[in-house]
């Protein structure tokens, strides 16, 4: 079954069927998504900037066009565990750094494959289970939404004030926490990412031009 924990922007979709992922034990960790613009003002939102500035000088965080690369690395936790390519955080329990310091796109993404097998399984009754999938369907849809358009806000106002390209420096992580911020402030909320919601479709978020 899927749990879903509502925190507003930073709500996540959780499941322990994901330790049993048929993929393989880094599951959907082979292949860690890009911290775009809106993930690296996210983490310095809540107090990561040191963190992605070490990260960036020991080589697990590379700039990229459009934000910044996690490092991939082959190699296997337990000796009975094949040799795969992964995300550089990614461990024996799972993810080794904490939520706060992840891609949004690692705390709120669940495949297809898990959805359905939290609707089929029968532990819980069906109409919790078919209520908890469908509220975690809303929220990931919502988040995704959200962080897409702040991701496109933001690279146009980088494109802008550094067209040469940006310093990964303290100040710019900065730059970017406070553009973050005003974002969220200003942003309409969304009822699927809210502690109290109902069954009413969910507002979309508004932007600043």
């Amino acid at each position: 079954m899927i749990h879903l924990e509502l925190l507003g922007v930073h709500t996540r979709l959780l499941s322990p069927l994901c330790a049993r992922c048929p993929q393989g034990a880094a599951g959907c960790c082979f292949s860690p998504p890009l911290a775009d613009w809106s993930d690296i003002g996210r983490i310095v939102l809540l107090g990561g900037r040191d963190f992605l500035l070490a990260q960036i000088a020991a080589g697990r965080l590379s700039p990229v066009a459009g934000g910044l690369r996690l490092l991939r690395v082959r190699r296997r936790e337990r000796p009975t565990d094949r040799r795969q390519n992964k995300c550089v955080f990614h461990g024996a329990e799972g993810c080794t750094i904490d939520h706060t310091l992840r891609p949004a796109t690692c705390n709120y993404y669940v495949c297809e494959d898990t959805f359905r097998e939290g609707e089929g399984d029968d532990a819980q009754p069906e109409d919790l289970r078919l209520a908890a999938s469908a509220a975690a369907r809303r929220a990931h849809a919502a988040l995704h939404t959200l962080y897409s358009r702040w991701d496109q806000v933001l690279a146009a106002r980088i494109a802008a004030a550094w067209p040469e390209g940006v310093a990964w420096d303290a100040a710019f992580l900065d730059w970017l926490g406070d553009e973050l911020r005003l974002l969220e402030a200003r942003a309409a909320p969304f009822e699927a990412l809210s502690p109290v919601s109902d069954e009413r479709p969910s507002r979309p978020a508004t932007e600043p031009r």
